[in-house]
């Protein structure tokens, strides 16, 4: 097997629409999905232990943990099949005490579970149209009952146990409120409902026999043993100044009469679309979370209600509102905090309740703060630091600092700390990033946005533009190894910059299709570019004309590099290949064995290798690249990664994805030794120019080396 071995650091990230996807193993650590990763996240501590998804997992969608808190549950798509997998998660690591993957049922996915009671039991709902609610011994693989909810391919959104009872269940959905019982080897249900049937988003149980629901339309019931007892509405009231204000508008023990909801769950972007044009929007409740003095619950786009119950009869009032605080970063901070909350949960003591958000956000709030609020909203803070919320489309990292910028399509460029795991730096933008470059030193940033390319200076508490660039829409962009040049890409042309006189001082044309990647050698004497158009060129940046060319038009690159001392190119594309080129020649090509490589990069070292793929995984191999099928494959992310990057020392690797999770690997060799740099190549410290009668040359200083760069231009 492989020699080099990759193992997780830390996940900057966050999968909100995995099903019930934030709890509490303790009082101090936290489970949440991230990436293809489960993460263990010790919240005083700070650090980070991982569960991986299963080997060929094409992503989770739901999870569940036992009341004794042993167990996590994980429902996957594994190789277009759905499994469901149970880890023991008292172990270090945790490891899968049990595989439920072998079904006698129609099932495509399995969308919420639940354990019973005493954890014995798993009770599981499959998506529609075959919609099975399915009641496991899951010890022992035995499936005790199985039960059609829905023949209408209504959404069911949730599933649960009676906390003190295993024959107990209930399940919700579009028009659909079930209570069922397990008795005699059967589901039978229970209770049927009367009414309009509502879009019932989520429930919690309060006691043995009472359930509290939540709709669509903002309506909260409070159901014993299947009957309503009690009823209340939220609002959004919108005046015309533009100021709002969230009331319980109504309490009652009837039905208050909406019109009748025949929609699908509408998302978040088609709600704020719809309340836009109105006065009066109705907040949709996502999540809902017991207490002892009551519960928690969503009330539209960045707002949590506390009800607690009251002593004289069974019925709840409203005794705080929590908001999601606007974000002085944030581009427009009227609309930071616009995002549904779609999970809650408490804390064993109750001390603390934590939530999560549709923009990919962790935020929490302790309780006692709630109490000091008299009569004013408490306001959530983040749980860790803000997280992208949708893909990442650059990576870069420098060698002076432990950084690591990236931007998405979310609007942002961050910067984080690879070695404090925190995040140093972010700023949110009204075009979107398609590209980031890092200088060496670390004080300056090159970014190309949708309007244009822009650098940028890093300061305390602030990323400023100092320069701009008339181009459109750049997907690559990157600082040569020396810091005196960059590059960035314009279509299918590549402008260079020099960053004395922030001048362009040549233009490389040539590709005819968009160019997807670039990379710099060593001395940066020559830059390497790969493209669409099945083209990987290399370019004399003293000349500015192509020095070999490769065009292969059945491939579409999606990323090059080069090899320590600029003799070999590796291209990966398309065809699912790894392509090795020299002198315009493709010398072998690796089998990527039925994925598409993404990303790749080679160590400083030129011993290591590793390539991501179109399914989020990360393959490690050892250079020179052997002949059969021999690298570590680990799981990483849970879409396609788009940037991979080795710090300039080999110590850690970096990889980003479609799925906006930004992933840090340690690098060992395989007797567990963290890989060292033979050589080590810095930014400038110092120029050193000499004359001889053919030609004049400059060196620069660097931390560890001198270096000579052919292709430098003069400094005026």
């Amino acid at each position: 097997m492989s020699a080099v071995v990759a193992q997780t650091l830390h996940v900057f990230g966050l999968r909100s629409h995995v099903a019930n996807n934030i709890f509490y193993f303790d009082e101090q650590i936290i489970i949440f999905p991230s990436g293809n990763h489960c993460v263990k996240y010790n919240v005083d501590q700070k650090w980070q232990k991982f569960i991986p998804g299963s080997e060929k997992s094409q992503g989770m969608l739901a999870l569940s943990i036992s009341p004794n808190r042993r167990y996590l549950a994980i429902s996957e798509t594994v190789q277009e099949k759905p499994a469901i997998t149970i880890y023991e998660l008292s172990s270090i690591p945790c490891r899968k005490r049990k595989v439920l993957n072998n079904f006698d049922f129609q099932v495509q996915k399995f969308i919420s579970m639940a354990f019973s009671p005493d954890s014995k039991y798993l009770l599981a709902q499959t998506s529609p149209p075959e919609s099975n609610l399915v009641y496991w011994l899951w010890e022992k693989q035995k499936v005790m009952a199985i039960v059609r909810i829905d023949t209408q391919n209504n959404p069911v959104y949730q599933v649960s146990f009676s906390p003190q009872d295993n024959t107990q269940v209930c399940v919700t959905g579009n028009g659909m409120f079930k209570l069922l019982r397990f008795a005699e080897g059967t589901l039978k249900q229970t209770s049927f409902q009367r009414g309009e049937p509502q879009n019932y988003l989520a429930h919690t149980w309060v006691a043995d026999d009472k359930i509290v629901v939540g709709t669509d339309t903002g309506k909260l019931f409070l159901f014993e043993s299947g009957d309503q007892r009690w009823e209340t509405s939220i609002m959004v009231k919108e005046p015309t100044n533009g100021s709002k204000s969230l009331d319980v508008i109504q309490e009652s023990e009837s039905l208050i009469e909406f019109p009748p909801v025949s929609s699908p769950l509408p998302s978040y972007e088609q709600m704020v679309a719809a309340s836009s044009h109105s006065q009066m929007s109705m907040p949709q409740v996502f999540a809902i979370a017991a207490y002892s003095k009551g519960f928690a619950c969503s009330a539209g786009p960045g707002r949590v209600l506390l009800f607690e119950k009251m002593e004289e009869k069974d019925f709840y009032r409203e005794s705080r509102e929590i908001r999601i605080p606007v974000d002085p970063q944030s581009n427009d901070p009227s609309q930071s905090d616009k995002q549904d909350v779609l999970c809650l949960c408490f804390s064993p003591s109750e001390e603390t309740l934590v939530a999560s958000t549709s923009k990919n956000q962790l935020y929490s709030i302790t309780m006692s703060l709630t109490e000091i609020s008299k009569g004013e909203p408490a306001h959530f803070e983040y749980l860790m630091y803000p997280l992208h919320s949708a893909p990442i489309t650059g990576l870069a990292t420098c060698i002076r600092k432990p950084l690591i910028a990236t931007c998405s399509l979310d609007r942002s460029i961050r910067l984080w700390n690879y070695e404090t795991n925190t995040l140093e730096l972010f700023k949110e933008y009204q075009e979107e990033a398609y590209s980031i470059s890092l200088h060496p030193s670390g004080h300056f940033i090159v970014v190309g946005f949708a309007d244009k390319l822009r650098l940028m200076n890093l300061l305390i508490d602030d990323i400023r533009s100092f320069k701009e660039y008339s181009v459109r829409g750049c997907g690559e962009c990157s600082f040569s190894n020396g810091g005196h040049l960059f590059a960035a890409v314009n279509g299918n042309v590549i402008h260079v910059y020099t960053t004395t006189s922030l001048e362009n001082i040549s233009s490389l044309k040539g590709h005819t299709g968009k160019i997807r990647s670039i990379v710099w050698n060593a001395d940066d004497s020559k830059l390497i570019s790969g493209g669409t158009d099945g083209a990987v060129y290399e370019w004399n940046l003293s000349t500015g004309k192509r020095e070999t060319e490769c065009v292969l038009k059945s491939c579409s690159y999606n990323c090059v590099t080069v090899s320590p001392d600029a003799k070999i190119i590796f291209a990966v594309g398309s065809d699912h290949t790894l392509k090795e080129i020299a002198d315009s020649l493709i010398l072998r090509e690796i089998s990527a064995f039925d994925v598409t490589y993404t990303a790749i990069v080679i160590s400083h070292s030129g011993r290591m290798m590793f390539v991501g793929t179109s399914v989020g995984t990360i393959r490690a191999m050892k250079y020179p690249l052997p002949l059969q099928k021999e690298f570590n494959e680990y799981q990483a992310h849970a879409g396609p990664i788009t940037k991979m990057l080795l710090t300039f020392d080999d110590q850690f690797l970096l990889t980003a994805a479609e799925d906006g999770c930004l992933f840090t690997w340690k690098v060992f060799d395989k007797d567990g030794r963290g890989i060292k740099r033979e050589r080590e190549v810095g930014f400038a410290e110092e120029v050193l120019v000499t004359k001889t009668d053919m030609e004049e040359k400059y060196f620069l200083c660097t931390r560890s080396s001198l270096v000579c760069w052919p292709g430098m231009q003069k400094c005026a």
